[in-house]
C-alpha cells in the first residue's frame, strides 16, 4: 500500500490528525541459514519489502492495533501487557510493548496500523519486521516523552527478546538484527556472538538474485526449529568434552569437528555437520563477493541447500523441488532454501536476460509437480528500520 493510502486508512480506523510512519525490512539471507543460533557468522540483507507502521500518540492508557492486510482488531491494555501472548495476531506487538515497558522504556499510549508487504510464513522475516516496526515507534515515543531512546541495534535485541520470551518462539538474533540494521545495497556479515558487523557491497555484475515463494505456509512454532536448537545444544555438549575451549559450535573447524564428531549419535553428527560446514560456507561466500567471483558464490549457495536437505532436514519436497527446477534453469548458477525452512522461499543467482523465461519455466515446472504456483519477488537491498519522513 501507498504510504499516502496508508494515511488514508489511517484516518479512517482513527481519525484525522497528524499520522506518522515507521518501517522496518524484510530480509533475506543470502546464506548460513541455522547458524545464527550457533554463534556463527550470517550473510543476510534487508529487502525493500517492509512493515510500515502508521501511527499516532492517543494519549491513553491504550494501544490500539489494526492492519491492512486483516480484519482483526486489538487493543492492548498498557497495565495488562503480560496477558496477550495467546493473541492470533498481535502477540507480537504486544511482545515488544511488554519488553520495553520492563527494560524501563516510557510506553506512550498510541494507535497504530501494520502495513506488512512481507508475504507472512515465507521465511522472510515477516514477524521480526512488525517486531521492529513497533519497536522503533514504540522507542521514539518514548524518547519524546522523555524516557528511553533507542538505536537500531538496540531495536534488534529487545525484538528478539519479545520473541523469545513473550511469543516462546527461542529464534537467534539474525532476522531482528537485519530488520532493524540493514544497509542499502549491501549485505551485513554478522558475527552473531558478538553482533559485530561488517557490510559488503552487493554485485551481481551479469546475474540477479531472485526470491521464490514456495507458497508452502510454514510457522516456527508448528515446526522443527525449537527440536533442531536442542539438538545443536546437545551435540555442541558432547563435543565440548574434547573441544573445550569451543563457547558454541560456530568455533569449531571443520577439521576439528572431524576429529571429535566420533562421539556424536547419527542424527546429532548431521545437524552439527551442518553448522561447522556453513560457517565455512559464509566465511567464502563474502570473500567471493568482494572480489567479484559470482560463480563461486553461486556453487556455494547450491552447497547450502544440500547440507539443509541433507544434514539439517528442514527443506521439504516444495523447496527442494524448487531449487531443483532453478538450478536445472541453464542461466541459473545457484539456488537455495532462504529462512527456517519446512517451507518459505528460495533465492536464485540469474543471468539478467533470461529472469522473465526462468520464471516462467520455473514456475510451471512447480506448479506441475506440486500443484500449486510459487510467487516470485522483483525485490531490491534496502535500509533497515526508520521513521519515514
Amino acid at each position: 500500500m501507498e504510504n499516502t493510502e496508508l494515511k488514508q486508512k489511517f484516518a479512517e480506523l482513527y481519525g484525522e490528525g497528524e499520522i506518522r510512519l515507521f518501517a522496518a525490512a524484510g530480509r533475506v539471507n543470502l546464506i548460513g541459514e541455522h547458524i545464527d543460533y550457533c554463534g556463527g557468522k550470517v550473510f543476510p540483507a534487508a529487502l525493500n519489502l517492509c512493515c510500515t507502521v502508521a501511527a499516532r500518540k492517543n494519549n491513553e492508557k491504550k494501544i490500539r492495533l489494526a492492519a491492512t492486510t486483516i480484519e482483526d482488531k486489538v487493543t492492548l491494555d498498557l497495565g495488562k501487557l503480560d496477558s496477550y501472548r495467546d493473541l492470533p495476531w498481535g502477540a507480537y506487538q504486544a511482545g515488544v510493548a511488554y519488553i520495553m515497558a520492563q527494560e524501563g522504556y516510557e510506553i506512550v499510549g498510541c494507535d497504530l496500523l501494520f502495513d506488512c508487504t512481507v508475504p507472512f510464513g515465507s521465511g522472510l522475516s515477516s514477524s521480526a519486521a512488525i517486531e521492529v516496526a513497533t519497536a522503533k515507534t514504540l522507542a521514539v515515543f518514548s524518547e519524546e516523552a522523555g524516557g528511553k531512546s533507542a538505536d537500531n541495534p538496540t531495536l534488534a535485541i529487545l525484538s528478539q527478546k519479545a520473541e523469545n520470551e513473550y511469543t516462546n518462539v527461542a529464534c537467534g538474533i539474525m532476522d531482528q538484527y537485519a530488520s532493524a540494521c540493514g544497509k542499502q545495497h549491501r549485505a551485513m556479515l554478522l558475527d552473531c556472538k558478538t553482533l559485530e558487523c561488517s557490510y559488503v557491497p552487493l554485485d551481481f555484475g551479469e546475474y540477479t538474485l531472485v526470491i521464490a515463494n514456495s507458497n508452502k505456509r510454514r510457522s516456527l512454532q508448528e515446526g522443527k526449529y525449537n527440536e533442531r536448537r536442542a539438538e545443536c545444544e546437545e551435540a555442541l555438549a558432547i563435543l565440548q568434552k574434547s573441544l573445550p575451549e569451543a563457547t558454541c559450535l560456530a568455533d569449531i573447524t571443520p577439521k576439528d569437528f572431524k576429529k571429535a564428531s566420533k562421539a556424536l549419535s547419527p542424527v546429532l553428527l548431521k545437524r552439527a555437520r551442518h553448522v561447522v560446514t556453513e560457517c565455512a560456507r559464509v566465511k567464502e561466500a563474502a570473500e567471493a563477493l568482494e572480489k567479484g567471483k559470482v560463480k563461486a558464490f553461486g556453487k556455494l549457495l547450491n552447497e547450502s541447500h544440500f547440507s539443509l536437505r541433507d544434514d539439517y532436514e528442514v527443506t521439504g519436497k516444495e523447496l527442494d523441488a524448487l531449487t531443483e527446477y532453478s538450478r536445472n534453469f541453464k542461466g541459473c548458477i545457484g539456488s537455495r532454501m532462504t529462512g527456517a525452512g519446512f517451507g518459505g522461499c528460495t533465492v536464485s543467482l540469474v543471468k539478467t536476460e533470461l529472469v522473465p523465461a526462468f520464471i516462467d519455466t520455473v514456475g510451471k515446472a512447480y506448479e506441475s509437480a506440486v500443484g500449486y504456483a510459487a510467487d516470485f519477488y522483483t525485490t531490491t537491498i534496502e535500509d533497515g528500520a526508520r521513521e519515514v519522513l
